[in-house]
């Protein structure tokens, strides 16, 4: 309905007009929609009960359209407008939703009827949803979320409409990669959804659930939440819903190596997804397909889904996807040897992804969150001051003593109330500082020239080997500080395949005299010990600019892992550079002087990282002699406690 040729509905038109009325439209529709017009039904539940059953087909919605734009019944309108805008989401023609969307939110107002303003707000914020576009989701939900609170009769239709736009707010928390605020948010809307036993609400809570832990690397719980999803959906019969949960417990299988299970699992997701037309979950499918492919070397089959979720994400303006297809490319490019378009590909992927995740976007959507927080808050204030004013004048005529007392108590409470969430939102700005502190200082502007300065001298010299070589080696680097600034904690082995990545770029800039070292105690299991990411950079930075930087002769670093104490790790980096007291001379005696900022940085997140732990990090700075006290180098003893 929402995109047929001309000539197609020339050919309906004739068509219809040769049949008769009873022959086009059955009469059951006839009859349930003209029951709502005589009686000019307002409440949403009504009108859905007896229109639901149309909501996928075009040519009869379009009919119900018809009659009731003809009667003027507005709530009518209004339902069937969000009915069609609804179809042509689902079949990806989102400029038409909005369309449709935006007249049943004309509608509504005009009928002063809530329940369908608010629906119609909640269908343009998953529209923009899909396109990606936060700001504009993140206003309808919110705009819908304040209306629905406002309407005093909380029926299952508001309480379904509230649940919707607490979902939706949970997913803006997942762009901003607060996974555990979303799961909160998810599990508030779910609770909404159980009371009105609405299968396919707690279907979608599930699933958003399972991705925000899929997201931090649970994997086993994420597969969990997945496979209760898919339990709702079946429930339901719903084949968009197998179509997405098949697809994301494949991407598990994939993560976990369980190759041939996910071909399976994906593949039964592809063919339920060939018979339905909404090509949002379509390119994804082809995406995790080609995806288990590149990991099964079959790089024919890969290259071809690849291809065709890329073609898929691009017609319909799916930024994520299109991002996530030319990072598959690029690690198909480079395993096939092709190595100057993998680089095209994966630097696409990442200029796709800043315009996606900007700041200036984060910015307003934080803004935003936090400011509908505290307007609630604000709210739930006044209704209780009003309350406890409403029960101070009632029980003052008996001039009871507790009634004052009552009133200080509920003051007190709602004060340190106020003063408690005010500290949690004073942390978590604190804790997105110092993760953008964080960042910035791992991608120093001179480091990144440098780096790239040192390659370029190899492909001066003709070094094509060594060039393309470290380029890998500093792309990877690069891609790790910027997956490791989007989670808390990574494993302890992560870290130290990323220093060791730093260390190999850095070594360049020393001609690679630098002898580095790891030792890791055999009983440690690096995959289970979490640390925050990118901790010990600023250490090896520090024993690389200040203890060996000026030191002439064998330059060496050794990192090692142990257990010394049955609570804690212990991470030691030891060099034989100059020795602090010497590296603070040579620092004193420079023209420019600047204050580094790493070791400080790292202190306020380790201490951030052990809230809540039995026991708290230490940090030792130990000056290395030989046996006539002349320096030898320099020791950082690192014990963090295990949770």
């Amino acid at each position: 309905m929402c995109q047929l040729p001309k000539n197609v509905l020339l050919i309906l038109s004739l068509f219809l007009s040769t049949l008769s009325f009873s022959q086009t439209v059955d009469n059951t529709l006839v009859k349930e929609a003209n029951a709502l017009l005589q009686e000019k039904v307002k409440e949403y539940g009504e009108i859905d009960g007896k229109l639901r059953a149309y909501k996928k087909d075009s040519l009869k919605l379009q009919y119900i359209l018809d009659l009731y734009k003809e009667k003027k019944y507005l709530e009518g309108e209004s339902y069937t407008l969000n009915a069609i805008g609804e179809y042509c989401r689902n079949t990806s023609q989102y400029d038409k939703a909005i369309l449709f969307h935006d007249k049943a939110l004309t509608k509504a107002q005009e009928a002063e009827n809530k329940q369908l303003h608010v629906r119609s707000l909640n269908m343009l914020g998953v529209v923009y949803r899909r396109l990606e576009d936060i700001r504009k989701a993140l206003d309808y939900h919110q705009e819908a979320l304040v209306l629905a609170e406002s309407i005093e009769e909380r029926t299952k239709v508001v309480k379904k409409s509230i649940a919707v736009s607490l979902n939706s707010m949970g997913n803006i928390y997942l762009a901003l990669e607060q996974y555990d605020l979303a799961i909160q948010r998810f599990q508030k809307s779910m609770k909404i959804e159980k009371s009105v036993d609405n299968k396919l609400g707690l279907a979608i809570n599930y699933h958003n659930i399972g991705y925000a832990k899929e997201a931090t690397g649970d994997l086993e719980g994420a597969l969990v939440d997945y496979r209760e999803s898919l339990r709702y959906n079946n429930e339901i019969d719903s084949d968009l819903g197998r179509l997405i949960c098949n697809s994301t417990i494949g991407r598990i299988y994939i993560q976990q190596e369980k190759y041939q299970e996910a071909v399976k699992i994906i593949t039964k997701a592809l063919k339920i997804g060939e018979g339905l037309r909404d090509n949002f979950h379509l390119s994804g499918v082809y995406l995790n397909l080609g995806w288990v492919y590149l990991e099964l070397k079959n790089y024919k089959l890969a290259e071809k889904f690849l291809n065709e979720g890329l073609e898929l994400s691009k017609e319909f303006n799916l930024k994520s996807a299109v991002a996530e297809a030319y990072m598959h490319l690029s690690t198909l490019s480079q395993r096939q040897g092709e190595f100057e378009e993998a680089l095209s590909y994966r630097e696409q992927s990442y200029e796709l992804n800043e315009k996606i995740r900007n700041d200036q976007n984060f910015r307003y959507v934080n803004d935003l969150i936090v400011k509908n927080d505290q307007e609630r808050y604000s709210q739930k204030i006044e209704n209780l001051e009003k309350e406890n004013a409403t029960v101070k004048e009632t029980l003052q005529r008996n001039k009871n003593i507790w009634v004052t007392s009552s009133v200080v108590l509920a003051f007190l409470a709602i004060m340190i109330y106020i003063l408690y969430r005010q500290r949690l939102l004073n942390n978590e700005k604190k804790i997105l500082t110092l993760e953008q502190d964080m960042l910035r200082s791992q991608m120093n502007p001179h480091f990144v020239f440098n780096s790239l300065n040192s390659i370029k001298q190899y492909i001066i010299s003709n070094e094509q080997k060594n060039a393309v070589h470290y380029l890998n080696k500093f792309a990877k680097l690069i891609r790790k500080i910027l997956d490791a600034s989007r989670v808390k904690v990574v494993s302890l082995s992560d870290e130290l395949e990323t220093m060791d990545l730093y260390m190999s770029i850095e070594n360049i800039r020393f001609s690679n005299e630098i002898n580095f070292e790891v030792l890791v105690d055999e009983s440690i299991n690096l995959e289970q010990i979490k640390i925050p990411s990118l901790v010990l950079q600023p250490f090896l930075e520090n024993a690389l600019w200040h203890g060996l930087s000026s030191k002439k002769g064998e330059k060496n670093i050794k990192l090692s892992v142990s257990k010394t104490q049955g609570d804690f790790v212990t991470i030691a980096i030891e060099d034989n550079g100059i020795g602090r007291e010497a590296a603070q001379k040579i620092a004193a005696n420079k023209i420019v002087k600047r204050k580094s900022i790493g070791i400080t940085l790292t202190k306020n997140r380790l201490t951030n990282f052990v809230k809540g732990f039995k026991n708290s990090f230490t940090i030792h700075f130990m000056d290395l002699k030989d046996q006539y006290e002349n320096p030898r180098g320099t020791e950082v003893v690192l014990n963090i406690p295990l949770r």
